[in-house]
Order: C-alpha cells, then sequence, then structure tokens
C-alpha cells in the first residue's frame, strides 16, 4: 500500500491536478492521492507545514510565504513550471495581470524598464513622471502621469514591486485604493492615469479602458494574448508551477519524481492545453520552455543542482 500523495494548492488547478492523478492511477492502481486545492494562498504554507507533498501554485509565492518556508525549513521550496495561467482579454473571463489605461490615451507601449521608471521613486535611468517623457503630446503635452493601483500590503502589489520595480518604493503619487474594480473605475474617468492590477474582467467597464501592450524591450510590445503568454514575451504573464520541498542535497522521492515527469511529457502538457479555452486559460509551455524544464528536472533528480 502506498504512502497517501497529498496535494495542497490552487483551486483552479483541479482541472489539471485531477487527470494527472487519474493517469498516474492508472499505472500504480496502489497510488492514492489526497486533494485539498483550496487556493495558492494555501500551497506554500503546507509546504513548510509538511501537510502536502506537492503544491500547485498559479502565481509566484509572496514574499512573506517563502519566509516562513525558509523560517521552518532554513532553505527555499523548489519549483518546476509546468505551463502558464491567463490570456485575454477575453469575453466573460478575468484578464491576467496588467497595466491598463484610458481608451483615449494613444500611448503605443512600454518596456519594462520604461514601467519601472513610472511606476517606482529612484529608478537608475531616471523617474518617469510625465507623458511627455514617454512621446506623448496633445492634450497629454503637458500633464503628469497619475498612477493607481492596490495597497502595498503584502500581496499583489507588493509582489509586482519586487518582481517588476526592483523592489523599490512606489513614487509619492502612486494612489493605493481598496480593490482591483476601484483601480480601474478611476482609470476610466481619468485620461492621464495608468493603473497596475492582477486579475480582473474589465467587462463591466466595457470598452472605457484598455490594456496597455508590454514588452521585455523598448518597441517590442505584446497584449497577454495565448501565443505572446506561450512565448513569454508578455512580461507579466502568470507561470503556473509546482512546488516541493527538497533539502539541499536531496533529490525528489521516486513518486513525486515520477509525478514531475508526468507533467513535463507529452501527455500531460496535452492535459494543459486542453484547458486554453477555459477560464483559467492554462497553456502549455512552448516546445524550448519545455525542454529546458524538463533537463532542470532530470538535474533535480539526479541531484546535480536545485538552481
Amino acid at each position: 500500500m502506498s504512502e497517501l500523495f497529498c496535494i495542497t494548492g490552487n483551486d483552479g488547478m483541479a482541472s489539471l491536478i485531477e487527470p494527472w492523478c487519474a493517469m498516474l492511477s492508472a499505472r500504480r492502481p496502489e497510488q492514492q492521492f489526497q486533494l485539498s486545492l483550496a487556493g495558492s494562498s494555501t500551497a506554500i504554507m503546507a509546504l513548510a507545514a509538511d501537510a502536502c507533498l506537492l503544491a500547485p501554485m498559479s502565481r509566484a509565492p509572496w514574499a512573506q510565504e517563502l519566509a516562513a518556508f525558509r523560517n521552518a525549513k532554513g532553505y527555499q521550496p523548489t519549483g518546476i513550471q509546468i505551463g502558464w495561467c491567463g490570456h485575454g482579454p477575453r469575453a466573460g473571463v478575468k484578464t491576467p495581470p496588467a497595466i491598463w489605461l484610458h481608451r483615449d490615451n494613444p500611448l503605443a507601449g512600454l518596456s519594462m524598464a520604461q514601467l519601472a521608471a513610472v511606476f517606482s521613486s529612484g529608478s537608475p535611468q531616471g523617474d518617469i513622471t510625465c507623458w511627455s517623457q514617454l512621446g506623448l503630446g496633445g492634450a497629454w503635452l503637458h500633464r503628469r502621469i497619475h498612477l493607481y493601483g492596490l495597497r502595498d500590503d503584502g500581496k499583489y502589489a507588493s509582489a509586482f514591486r519586487r518582481a517588476h520595480l526592483g523592489n523599490r518604493q512606489f513614487p509619492r503619487h502612486y494612489e493605493p485604493l481598496p480593490d482591483r474594480r476601484a483601480v480601474l473605475e478611476a482609470v476610466a474617468a481619468d485620461p492621464f492615469s495608468l493603473g497596475a492590477v492582477g486579475w480582473f474582467n474589465a467587462a463591466a467597464l466595457g470598452d472605457a479602458v484598455r490594456v496597455l501592450p508590454l514588452g521585455h524591450h523598448e518597441g517590442d510590445y505584446h497584449l497577454p494574448t495565448a501565443g505572446a503568454v506561450q512565448a513569454g514575451n508578455y512580461p507579466l504573464g502568470s507561470a503556473v508551477m509546482l512546488w516541493i520541498d527538497l533539502p539541499p542535497g536531496s533529490v525528489p522521492e521516486p513518486r513525486l519524481a515520477e509525478f514531475l515527469q508526468l507533467a513535463l511529457s507529452d501527455g500531460g502538457q496535452q492535459v494543459v492545453a486542453a484547458q486554453s479555452a477555459s477560464p483559467e486559460g492554462y497553456l502549455p509551455l512552448n516546445q524550448p520552455m519545455l525542454l529546458a524544464q524538463r533537463q532542470r528536472l532530470d538535474r533535480l533528480i539526479n541531484g546535480e543542482t536545485q538552481g
């Protein structure tokens, strides 16, 4: 009788985890799975408490989650990317994390370096505070950029700041609002503004706002379309990760290694691809990324590296 295989984490990922469990159960009928998929916020904490073997997440762990794991274990959890989460905008479903602007604003896009200079204070290349610095004229020529976003309370805004703004502070004119809808409503009423939020269904606001194309390099801008997200060209794309507890110098136990290998197999990736039209909009890894993750997993299984 195999030991119970406990999985705790993102609730929307049941459409991936359950088929993978069924595929493994067909190979090994004696293996029993226990799923507790109540949200990404449960994943790392359960892993830190030894309450699960595998922790699926569709967002990056927050700093306090990683700190709690490190306090409990003395090292960081190990993650394997198995796909992407979300693309759009699509009717009736939430758009992935994005920068939003008023429909009348003519800005074509921003590089991530420009975005960091707009949304943080103390950027190495100098702060961007006026629309003229981004090449806009007309009604925008003499206007400042108004910034709206969520509260820097350890959740989305804090993670956004650490991941994309060099961990610098938001500027003094950044206006934190209580929720995503409030941010988008502020942008809809202000053509001189930008708003940063995570997942949001903006359909209720009609066409008053639009998603700003972003790029890793100036001039190469992308909306969060399926193709751009899957290619890694949309800088705010959400990686779908399977997190494990792997102490330094150790290797994943065989049943865990088998699960991870299955998720990265052709059949496992077909499960992801089958969910591309779902509300979550899961996308499989493209071939170069898939090969890189398979090679990384092989190294972990062989005890070569945890990087």
